[in-house]
Protein backbone atom coordinates (compact mmCIF):
# COMPACT_ATOMS: atom_id res chain seq x y z
CA UNK A 1 0.00 0.00 0.00
CA UNK A 2 0.95 3.38 -0.61
CA UNK A 3 0.72 5.97 -1.96
CA UNK A 4 3.71 7.82 -2.88
CA UNK A 5 5.89 13.46 2.62
CA UNK A 6 12.31 20.59 8.60
CA UNK A 7 12.71 22.62 5.20
CA UNK A 8 15.98 22.22 4.05
CA UNK A 9 15.45 26.57 3.46
CA UNK A 10 13.16 27.90 4.99
CA UNK A 11 10.64 29.90 2.55
CA UNK A 12 10.33 33.10 2.80
CA UNK A 13 6.46 33.30 1.87
CA UNK A 14 3.81 32.87 3.94
CA UNK A 15 1.97 29.66 3.77
CA UNK A 16 -1.41 30.05 2.20
CA UNK A 17 -4.59 28.71 3.81
CA UNK A 18 -6.24 26.11 2.04
CA UNK A 19 -9.34 27.50 3.20
CA UNK A 20 -8.90 30.62 0.97
CA UNK A 21 -9.06 28.48 -2.18
CA UNK A 22 -6.29 30.52 -3.79
CA UNK A 23 -5.66 29.38 -7.43
CA UNK A 24 -2.33 27.49 -8.26
CA UNK A 25 -1.74 30.85 -10.66
CA UNK A 26 -1.77 32.52 -7.45
CA UNK A 27 1.05 30.42 -5.79
CA UNK A 28 4.64 29.32 -7.00
CA UNK A 29 5.26 26.13 -7.74
CA UNK A 30 8.22 26.40 -4.06
CA UNK A 31 4.69 27.62 -2.20
CA UNK A 32 2.94 24.47 -3.43
CA UNK A 33 5.70 22.50 -2.88
CA UNK A 34 5.52 23.38 0.94
CA UNK A 35 1.85 23.38 0.69
CA UNK A 36 2.07 19.48 -0.09
CA UNK A 37 4.17 19.00 2.14
CA UNK A 38 2.23 20.26 5.08
CA UNK A 39 -0.84 18.39 3.72
CA UNK A 40 1.33 15.04 3.71
CA UNK A 41 2.39 15.72 7.39
CA UNK A 42 1.32 13.83 10.52
CA UNK A 43 -1.48 11.21 10.81
CA UNK A 44 -3.76 9.74 9.02
CA UNK A 45 -5.50 5.92 9.03
CA UNK A 46 -7.82 4.01 7.19
CA UNK A 47 -10.02 2.82 10.27
CA UNK A 48 -13.28 4.41 9.14
CA UNK A 49 -13.09 2.20 6.03
CA UNK A 50 -11.84 -0.70 7.77
CA UNK A 51 -15.41 -0.17 9.85
CA UNK A 52 -17.11 0.39 6.75
CA UNK A 53 -15.57 -2.40 4.83
CA UNK A 54 -14.22 -5.71 6.48
CA UNK A 55 -12.19 -6.31 3.31
CA UNK A 56 -10.16 -2.97 3.99
CA UNK A 57 -7.22 -3.02 6.36
CA UNK A 58 -6.88 -0.54 9.01
CA UNK A 59 -3.45 1.40 8.47
CA UNK A 60 -2.19 4.26 9.76
CA UNK A 61 -0.10 6.99 8.10
CA UNK A 62 2.96 8.67 9.70
CA UNK A 63 4.65 11.30 7.52
CA UNK A 64 7.04 14.33 9.47
CA UNK A 65 9.38 16.99 8.12
CA UNK A 66 13.31 15.96 8.53
CA UNK A 67 16.53 17.51 7.21
CA UNK A 68 19.03 16.59 5.04
CA UNK A 69 22.68 17.13 6.20
CA UNK A 70 24.97 17.47 2.63
CA UNK A 71 22.05 19.34 0.53
CA UNK A 72 22.61 22.59 -0.84
CA UNK A 73 20.99 25.22 0.97
CA UNK A 74 19.50 27.09 -1.69
CA UNK A 75 18.14 23.45 -2.83
CA UNK A 76 14.01 24.10 -2.84
CA UNK A 77 13.29 20.66 -1.97
CA UNK A 78 11.70 19.88 1.38
CA UNK A 79 12.45 16.04 3.00
CA UNK A 80 9.65 13.71 4.88
CA UNK A 81 9.84 10.86 6.45
CA UNK A 82 6.80 8.52 6.17
CA UNK A 83 5.93 5.02 7.30
CA UNK A 84 2.80 2.92 7.09
CA UNK A 85 2.05 0.76 9.56
CA UNK A 86 -0.90 -1.77 10.70
CA UNK A 87 -3.27 0.31 13.41
CA UNK A 88 -2.77 -2.71 15.78
CA UNK A 89 1.17 -3.13 14.71
CA UNK A 90 2.43 0.57 15.38
CA UNK A 91 5.61 -0.58 16.24
CA UNK A 92 5.96 -3.02 13.02
CA UNK A 93 5.66 -0.82 10.25
CA UNK A 94 5.60 -2.17 6.59
CA UNK A 95 6.42 0.43 4.56
CA UNK A 96 9.32 2.88 5.02
CA UNK A 97 10.05 6.01 2.85
CA UNK A 98 11.73 9.74 2.79
CA UNK A 99 10.16 11.88 0.48
CA UNK A 100 11.92 14.86 -1.65
CA UNK A 101 9.21 17.70 -2.48
CA UNK A 102 10.32 19.69 -4.91
CA UNK A 103 8.93 21.81 -7.88
CA UNK A 104 8.90 20.71 -10.96
CA UNK A 105 9.07 23.86 -13.88
CA UNK A 106 8.86 21.11 -16.45
CA UNK A 107 5.51 19.95 -15.85
CA UNK A 108 4.16 22.95 -13.71
CA UNK A 109 3.65 20.24 -10.89
CA UNK A 110 5.05 19.35 -7.84
CA UNK A 111 7.19 16.15 -7.67
CA UNK A 112 7.41 13.56 -5.33
CA UNK A 113 9.97 11.82 -5.29
CA UNK A 114 10.34 8.39 -2.90
CA UNK A 115 13.40 6.63 -1.53
CA UNK A 116 13.91 3.34 -0.19
CA UNK A 117 16.42 3.22 2.57
CA UNK A 118 18.81 0.19 2.57
CA UNK A 119 18.28 -0.40 6.10
CA UNK A 120 15.00 0.55 6.76
CA UNK A 121 14.54 -1.34 10.36
CA UNK A 122 16.55 1.99 12.55
CA UNK A 123 13.88 4.56 11.28
CA UNK A 124 10.89 3.07 12.82
CA UNK A 125 9.16 5.82 14.78
CA UNK A 126 11.60 8.55 13.54
CA UNK A 127 8.87 11.05 13.53
CA UNK A 128 8.56 10.63 17.42
CA UNK A 129 11.88 12.11 17.91
CA UNK A 130 12.22 15.91 18.52
CA UNK A 131 11.97 18.31 15.35
CA UNK A 132 15.68 19.31 15.83
CA UNK A 133 16.82 15.60 15.95
CA UNK A 134 14.94 14.63 12.68
CA UNK A 135 18.39 14.52 11.14
CA UNK A 136 19.49 12.60 7.98
CA UNK A 137 22.67 11.99 6.30
CA UNK A 138 22.31 12.28 2.33
CA UNK A 139 23.49 8.97 1.92
CA UNK A 140 20.96 7.60 4.42
CA UNK A 141 18.50 8.00 1.98
CA UNK A 142 18.75 5.11 -0.34
CA UNK A 143 17.61 4.54 -3.95
CA UNK A 144 14.74 6.48 -5.58
CA UNK A 145 12.33 4.60 -6.26
CA UNK A 146 9.49 6.36 -8.09
CA UNK A 147 7.80 9.86 -8.67
CA UNK A 148 4.30 11.21 -8.18
CA UNK A 149 3.69 15.16 -9.86
CA UNK A 150 0.83 16.75 -8.16
CA UNK A 151 -0.91 19.59 -9.75
CA UNK A 152 -3.24 21.70 -7.57
CA UNK A 153 -7.11 21.41 -8.31
CA UNK A 154 -9.65 23.67 -6.50
CA UNK A 155 -8.82 23.27 -3.15
CA UNK A 156 -6.89 19.87 -3.17
CA UNK A 157 -3.82 18.16 -5.25
CA UNK A 158 -4.03 15.54 -7.95
CA UNK A 159 -1.02 13.27 -8.36
CA UNK A 160 0.01 10.63 -10.87
CA UNK A 161 2.66 8.63 -11.29
CA UNK A 162 4.29 8.53 -15.04
CA UNK A 163 2.24 6.82 -17.56
CA UNK A 164 3.89 3.61 -17.46
CA UNK A 165 4.58 3.57 -13.90
CA UNK A 166 7.31 2.94 -11.80
CA UNK A 167 9.56 -0.27 -11.89
CA UNK A 168 9.14 -2.77 -8.60
CA UNK A 169 9.58 -6.11 -7.20
CA UNK A 170 7.11 -6.00 -4.75
CA UNK A 171 4.30 -9.81 -4.66
CA UNK A 172 4.66 -10.80 -7.86
CA UNK A 173 4.44 -7.14 -9.15
CA UNK A 174 7.16 -5.61 -11.88
CA UNK A 175 5.33 -2.44 -12.37
CA UNK A 176 3.42 -0.37 -10.12
CA UNK A 177 1.05 2.76 -10.78
CA UNK A 178 -0.45 5.29 -8.12
CA UNK A 179 -3.17 8.19 -8.41
CA UNK A 180 -3.41 10.83 -5.33
CA UNK A 181 -6.13 13.05 -4.36
CA UNK A 182 -4.23 15.07 -1.48
CA UNK A 183 -6.87 17.45 0.58
CA UNK A 184 -6.63 18.90 4.08
CA UNK A 185 -9.00 16.33 5.33
CA UNK A 186 -6.63 13.29 4.23
CA UNK A 187 -6.09 11.38 1.28
CA UNK A 188 -7.05 9.18 -1.26
CA UNK A 189 -4.72 6.66 -3.32
CA UNK A 190 -5.23 4.33 -6.08
CA UNK A 191 -2.09 1.76 -5.51
CA UNK A 192 -2.12 -0.98 -7.76
CA UNK A 193 0.75 -3.59 -8.89
CA UNK A 194 0.74 -5.43 -12.28
CA UNK A 195 3.10 -8.28 -13.09
CA UNK A 196 4.80 -8.65 -16.45
CA UNK A 197 1.66 -9.48 -18.25
CA UNK A 198 0.07 -6.67 -17.21
CA UNK A 199 -2.33 -8.18 -14.71
CA UNK A 200 -3.10 -6.59 -11.51
CA UNK A 201 -2.03 -8.44 -8.95
CA UNK A 202 -2.55 -6.09 -5.53
CA UNK A 203 -3.66 -3.20 -4.81
CA UNK A 204 -6.91 -0.85 -4.75
CA UNK A 205 -9.63 -2.05 -6.90
CA UNK A 206 -12.87 -0.77 -7.30
CA UNK A 207 -12.56 1.81 -4.37
CA UNK A 208 -9.26 4.00 -3.58
CA UNK A 209 -7.43 3.78 0.35
CA UNK A 210 -8.98 6.51 1.90
CA UNK A 211 -6.76 8.11 4.57
CA UNK A 212 -8.22 10.19 6.82
CA UNK A 213 -6.35 12.77 9.15
CA UNK A 214 -6.72 11.91 12.99
CA UNK A 215 -4.33 14.52 14.31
Amino acid sequence: MAAVLISISWLTTTRPSLAQTPTSSTLSLAQQADEVSSLLEGKMDTSAQAMANSKAPSVRMTTCRIQVSGTPANQPSIFLYQEQALTHKLAQPYRQRFLEISPNPSSQSVRSLSFKPANPAPWAGFCNKPTAERIVNRNDLGSPICSVFLKRSGNRYIGNTPINGCPTNVRGAVRVTNRIELSKSGMNTWDRGFDANGKQVWGAQSESYQYRRIE
